[in-house]
């Protein structure tokens, strides 16, 4: 499956709208994204898993690359 996750990069400041980042993680659950993301101390505001309509949408933007956690 593969995950949506919208983080900030600094964990200790209140989260901004204009500062969320986006980045999708290929995992088996979402508690999996959280221990692979674990070490880069994100702060993580929301795990989204994408079906098949939302992904085919997400590719289509030109910033889409899965990660390899």
């Amino acid at each position: 499956m593969i995950y949506k996750v919208l983080y900030q990069e600094l964990s200790q400041e209140v989260p901004v709208r204009e500062r969320t980042s986006a980045m999708y993680v290929e995992a088996g659950s979402e508690r999996e994204v959280r221990e692979k993301l674990f070490e880069k101390k994100l702060n993580i505001e929301y795990i989204q898993v994408l079906n098949e309509e939302h992904l085919e949408y997400e590719k289509q933007n030109e910033d889409f690359k899965v990660e390899n956690v």
